[in-house]
């Protein structure tokens, strides 16, 4: 029955969004007639299939037939709309699925006041509308038995088989007796649990919550307020994750309807008053676009497709005020793939094309199997029609998503058998041995189905979930070996380690994103390519400042049950130096620890005044300083400028001091290097913060006979360490082994000479 006959002051739902319906000419509209045309006048209203009465099914389950040499009258919809999808599908499961469940239910009634087969019955009509197999169809009749009814698993599975077990008892809830207030996030994660092996649960469940919300104006208004946030924040994103748009597009409008009454009427006005304009803009350019594909010779169905309630009022909070052709799109069918493409050819040749609003998701698509192109033209009055180019095959998996695929558990049939002897996959990608492989389960899922076993109580549980599903758009990044990862959109180098990882992830030290070095706090783009650095310190931790870049639910569960577990203790000491004890922080630490090494030879002299007695000037009688900014050695190419106290300073050509002086005025002056080898440079190593890492550092650069003047190490930030040195060469020559000495040093990413900025005396 559906939500305004059972609560007149409530608005009708919208139908489906009109580029997600179901494969022409058939509608996915159940028992309603199009709430599109509620109350619009006769004369405007289009051809809708009849409605179907869940009070005469009704009445027929009670009174009907169940004989064995034909099907019950209460299924004959169900069976006829089965039959359009499947025709040669065996009706015997569910002429014996509808008899076990009539007799189970008998004497139960809806709060309606329609009898509870009712209710089953309508949930399978959705599921059969949608093309959905057999063995979903009857598990859908059965599912409410087990819950509501003496009937048992163990007779469901000695009647039907395991599949259709499995199927009951996923969608079977909890009791609140033995769960309390956790029966519901507790069932919400068995039956997430149980989609992880066989995605046809989830698809039983929303056409049950469909169906429930179209009835569900019996209800208290509290109660269906409630109902309708926990369809929205769960149902409607699993939906949409699932692919199965048909379903998702009216649970939407559905919530709209009750969470926000007066903004779904002034949308519901908006349709009408559309609906009764004498002329139809989109009807104008769906014409236009059959003459230009008949002209071309390509066969195409040309559709309209009206928006649904949350579509139009989001576009019209988008645009403003809105104009005919906003109210629709237009929907192109074809046969194959290369018509799709032929047809999107003649479009943008023939009319005016809106190029910003192309959008190719047949080569790219969605993660929840989403094929279409989508682009956008222009008429000669300036409406503007969005158009979806797709194939027959395409329309249906737009509509149904998983339930389009049928049972993905099914063995090959001999066709795929031969395509796969050959070399080529078999539908859905099975592999050859047979092993149960379930294409439906996108990355998305097995990333839910991984971080909720780390979820400690039902409430974190819950509340996790809804914030995991609220990331409704997923990105690809690839690996270093060539796998890939699906993360949420906005995730950093620490969603991808934990979702490489797990808990190893503890170790990562840093990344590597497009072959440049990145801090774990870097947001991800679609198509990266990560390559994860990892700690060999079993010493190794998570920081607490990884929680503020984690995006997934998995990584931020991992950190928190690790610092849950490893308290900091009380000190008194900087909470920076607890996370990176051997890490000096200030100039004098860094003297104390150089010192501890034989080429150390700290001084109070500051480290930016260089002697420099191998630069040569051409003018008699001045002085020479290397600048500290630069601290140019031999071989650099050289420039100098001429300060006060008849100095020159000598910067590397490509030093920003450079731009500087001369925009300043300074007269340039000409310096080569001279005979002299020993030199003193500054150079900036950049680390991962470990334990031992400066002791190493300093170690390295004895190791190659340089003497370190001064060094400093900045505090470390998000677990880098910035050291900065200046050294004391014996020879010039020595300056590219030093720094590929101090990169080999565990942790260290890259080492760089010193780039300053230039004296305020110059």
């Amino acid at each position: 029955m559906s939500a305004e006959a059972t609560n007149p002051a409530t608005p009708a739902p919208a139908t489906p969004s009109p580029e997600l319906s179901a494969s022409p000419p058939r509608s996915t509209s159940i028992e309603r007639g199009d709430p599109h045309e509620q109350g619009v006048p006769p004369s405007h209203r289009r051809k809708s299939r009849p409605r179907i009465d869940l009070r005469r099914l009704g009445r027929a389950a009670l009174l009907g037939t169940t004989s064995r040499d034909r099907l019950p009258d209460a299924i004959g919809h169900m069976a006829e709309a089965h039959r359009a999808h499947h025709p040669d599908a065996n009706m015997e499961p569910l002429r014996r699925a509808y008899v076990l469940a009539e007799s189970s239910h008998r004497g139960q009634m809806r709060k309606s006041g329609e009898p509870y087969i009712t209710h089953p019955l309508a949930v399978t009509l959705i599921l059969a509308e949608l093309g959905a197999e057999t063995t979903t169809l009857t598990a859908s009749l059965l599912h409410d038995t087990v819950e509501d009814t003496e009937v048992t698993l163990d007779q469901v599975r000695e009647e039907f088989g395991d599949e259709v077990c499995y199927l009951v008892d996923g969608v079977t809830k909890l009791e609140k007796v033995d769960y309390g207030a956790a029966a519901e996030p507790e069932t919400f994660r068995k039956m997430l649990v149980a989609t992880g092996n066989d995605v046809r649960v989830m698809s039983i469940k929303l056409a049950d919550r469909l169906h429930n919300m179209r009835t569900l104006g019996v209800m208290r208004p509290e109660k269906q307020a409630r109902i309708a946030k926990v369809t929205r924040d769960v149902l409607i994103p699993l939906a949409e994750r699932l692919g199965v748009q048909a379903l998702k597009t009216e649970l939407e409008d559905l919530v709209f309807a009750i969470l926000h009454p007066e903004e779904y009427e002034h949308t519901r006005e908006l349709i009408v008053d559309n609906a009764s304009r004498a002329s139809d803009p989109l009807a104008e350019i769906a014409e236009e676009v059959r003459t230009v594909l008949r002209e071309a010779g390509i066969p195409a169905e040309v559709l309209i497709r009206p928006r649904h309630f949350v579509s139009v009022h989001r576009v019209s909070r988008k645009r403003g005020p809105m104009r005919g052709a906003d109210f629709g799109r237009l929907l192109v069918l074809v046969n194959e793939d290369a018509d799709c493409y032929g047809v999107l050819g003649e479009l943008h040749t023939c009319l005016t094309p809106v190029v910003s609003e192309f959008k190719d998701f047949i080569a790219v698509p969605k993660f929840n199997l989403y094929q279409s192109l989508h682009t956008a033209v222009a008429s000669g009055d300036g409406e503007i029609a969005e158009v979806l180019i797709r194939t027959h095959q395409m329309h249906k998996v737009a509509e149904a998503g998983v339930i389009a695929l049928g049972n993905p558990y099914a063995p090959p049939s001999e066709e795929q058998s031969d395509e796969q002897s050959e070399g080529r996959p078999g539908a859905g990608g099975r592999p050859v041995d047979g092993e149960r492989v379930d294409p439906t389960r996108p990355g998305w899922l097995s990333r839910l189905l991984d971080w909720q076993e780390g979820a400690p109580d039902p409430d974190t549980f819950w509340s996790t979930l809804r914030e995991d599903l609220a990331q409704d758009r997923e990105i690809t990044v690839f690996r270093a070996d060539g796998g890939s990862l699906g993360l949420p959109e906005g995730a950093s180098c620490v969603d991808a380690a934990y979702a490489q990882y797990g808990e190893d992830a503890h170790a990562c030290i840093g990344a590597r994103v497009n072959g440049r070095l990145a801090t774990l706090s870097t947001v991800l783009k679609d198509g990266d390519t990560v390559q994860l650095l990892m700690g060999q310190d079993p010493a190794s931790e998570p920081s607490r400042e990884w929680l503020e870049h984690a995006h997934t639910p998995a990584a931020r569960i991992a950190i928190q049950r690790w610092l849950a577990a490893h308290p900091s203790p009380v000190a008194t000491e900087d909470p920076a130096a607890r996370e990176a004890p051997d890490t000096p922080e200030t100039p004098a630490a860094a003297l104390r620890a150089s010192a501890e090494t034989p080429a150390a030879r700290p001084t109070d002299a500051p480290a930016a005044r260089p002697a420099a007695a191998n630069a040569v000037v051409d003018q008699p009688g001045a002085s020479v300083r290397l600048a500290g900014c630069c601290t140019p050695v031999p071989p650099d190419e050289v420039t100098g400028f001429a300060v006060r106290g008849g100095v020159v300073t000598v910067h590397r050509v490509e030093c920003a001091g450079v731009a500087r002086m001369k925009n300043s005025g300074r007269a340039e002056v000409e310096v080569r290097w001279g005979d002299t080898t020993e030199c003193r440079v500054t150079l900036v190593a950049e680390s991962f913060g470990r334990p031992h890492l400066l002791a190493d550092l300093t170690e390295a650069i004895a190791l190659e006979g340089v003497a370190i003047v001064s060094a400093t190490v900045e505090p470390p930030s998000q677990q880098r360490v910035r050291h900065t040195y200046t050294l004391q060469l014996p020879d010039a020559a020595h300056l590219p082994g030093l720094m590929r000495a101090m990169r080999n040093v565990p942790g260290v990413y890259d080492v760089s000479r010193a780039q300053h900025a230039a004296a305020a005396t110059e």
